[in-house]
C-alpha cells in the first residue's frame, strides 16, 4: 500500500487509498471512495429511460444511453462534490468529520480544485453531445440548481428538498433522451422521487446533527429533531404514493402496483430498522437506497421485457 494522504473521518477505507498520495485527494474530493452518491445520481436517469420505455417502448439505443448515464453520473456527481467542497471549505475546517477533507486539509489546493472540477464537467459535456437535443436542453437546465445546493443548507430548512430537485434531474433527462410523451405521469414520478430523496437524505444528516448546530448548517433532520421517524415516515409515504400512481396508471397496471409494494417494503425496512437502531444505522440505511431505486428500475425493464415477449 501506498502512503496516503489522512483518511477523513466520514471516509471509508476502500481502493483510493492504494492510490499514489498525489491523486489520493482528488479521488475523494469527487467521493470515489463513497459510490452511493453516483448510484443515486444515476438511478433517476435508468428510472426515466424505463419509464418511457412504457410509453413508447423499448429501444436498442438505451442500453447506450443507460451507460452514458453511468459515466455521466460519475462526473457529474465529482463534479458536484467539488462545487460542495469549493463553497463549504470554512465549515468543513470546523466540523471534526469532515476537518480532513481534501480542501481543508490542504491535500488539494482551491486552484487544483477549480482544475479538477472543469476536467469533470468535461467528461459531462462529452455525454451531453450523445443526447437528443429536448434532453441537452432539460439537462442544461440542471446547472443552476447544481451551483445553489451547497449554499440552501445556509438560507432552508429544507436543503434535502433541493437536493431531492437537484439530484432526481437526471430521470427528465433520460425520460425525454428515451422519448417519453406522457408527461403527467412522468411529473408524477419525479414528485416522488424528490419526496424519495428527502426522505433518505434526512435519515443521512441524522449523523451531523450536533455538528450543523455548532456551525450554523440547516437540515430536515435539525428541523424535525426528535419527530425524525414520524417526518420520514409521512414522506416515505408519499413517495411511495406518487410513484405508486405513476407506475400504476402510467404503465401496466398490474406490475405497476407490484413494483410499488416491492419499493415500499424497503421504505418500511428502513423505517423499522431507523425506530430500533437509531442514528447509529443511518449511514447503512442512506445506503440500502441503491437498492430500493434499482428494485424499480429492475421491474420496469423486466415489466417491458415480458410485454415484448408475449
Amino acid at each position: 500500500m501506498t502512503a496516503q494522504t489522512a483518511r477523513p473521518a466520514d471516509a471509508p477505507p476502500s481502493w483510493v487509498d492504494y492510490l499514489p498520495q498525489s491523486l489520493q485527494g482528488f479521488a475523494r474530493l469527487s467521493r470515489f471512495d463513497r459510490p452511493i452518491g453516483f448510484w443515486l445520481l444515476a438511478i433517476p436517469c435508468w428510472m426515466g429511460v424505463a419509464f418511457a420505455g412504457l410509453d413508447v417502448g423499448w429501444r436498442a439505443t438505451n442500453l447506450l444511453y443507460g451507460i452514458l448515464f453511468g459515466v455521466g453520473a460519475i462526473a457529474m456527481r465529482g463534479a458536484g462534490c467539488t462545487i460542495n467542497d469549493l463553497a463549504d471549505e470554512d465549515l468543513d475546517r470546523q466540523v471534526a468529520r469532515t476537518a480532513e477533507r481534501p480542501l481543508p486539509s490542504g491535500a488539494v489546493t482551491r486552484t487544483q480544485a477549480y482544475i479538477w472540477l472543469a476536467a469533470q464537467l468535461a467528461v459531462g459535456l462529452v455525454v451531453l453531445l450523445f443526447l437528443p437535443l429536448a434532453a441537452k436542453i432539460v439537462a442544461l437546465l440542471s446547472i443552476p440548481l447544481v451551483v445553489a445546493y451547497p449554499f440552501m443548507k445556509r438560507i432552508t430548512w429544507w436543503p434535502q428538498a433541493w437536493l431531492g430537485i437537484t439530484f432526481n434531474w437526471g430521470f427528465p433527462v433520460g425520460y425525454f433522451t428515451a422519448g417519453g410523451n406522457d408527461y403527467f405521469w412522468a411529473a408524477l414520478f419525479y414528485l416522488g422521487l424528490i419526496a424519495w430523496t428527502i426522505g433518505y437524505d434526512t435519515i443521512y444528516a441524522r449523523q451531523d446533527v450536533k455538528d450543523d448546530a455548532i456551525v450554523g448548517i440547516k437540515s430536515t433532520a435539525r428541523l424535525f429533531g426528535d419527530k425524525t421517524l414520524p417526518a420520514v415516515a409521512g414522506i416515505y409515504g408519499l413517495c411511495a404514493l406518487l410513484i405508486g400512481i405513476a407506475l400504476s396508471y402510467g404503465g401496466p397496471r398490474v406490475p405497476g402496483v407490484m413494483i410499488t409494494i416491492a419499493f415500499m417494503c424497503h421504505l418500511i425496512w428502513q423505517l423499522v430498522m431507523l425506530k430500533t437502531k437509531g442514528d447509529a444505522v443511518a449511514l447503512q440505511l442512506f445506503k440500502s437506497n441503491r437498492d430500493a431505486g434499482l428494485l424499480i428500475v429492475f421491474g420496469i425493464v423486466v415489466t417491458i421485457t415480458l410485454s415484448m415477449l408475449s
